[in-house]
């Protein structure tokens, strides 16, 4: 049962994370966007004001630095030491 509980709270804690992750990298690369190009990024690719090399860029930078955080993140939690039940465990 400790070890089914364990689990779950590994996966909770790894799903916050990583959302938490994917937040904070959204809202750098928007205000990276901003400060470089001097505009909100593209929220609608088929508005005709938009450019395809700007939407096709948004859409680059964001998927790969939001993918990153994901990865990175699953990985640090993944990582984690599990804690001590204090039963030793059955082999």
């Amino acid at each position: 049962m400790s070890k089914k509980r364990s689990d779950s709270s590994g996966k909770m804690v790894a799903a916050l994370a990583t959302t938490g992750a994917v937040f904070i990298a959204r809202k750098v690369i928007t205000t990276a966007w901003t400060r470089t190009t001097g505009h909100q990024p593209p929220t609608d690719p088929a508005d005709p004001s938009v450019s395809i090399l700007e939407a096709l860029s948004w859409a680059v930078i964001a998927g790969v630095t939001i993918e990153a955080a994901r990865v990175f993140v699953t990985r640090a939690t993944a990582r984690r030491p599990q804690p001590v039940t204090g039963a030793p465990e059955s082999t």
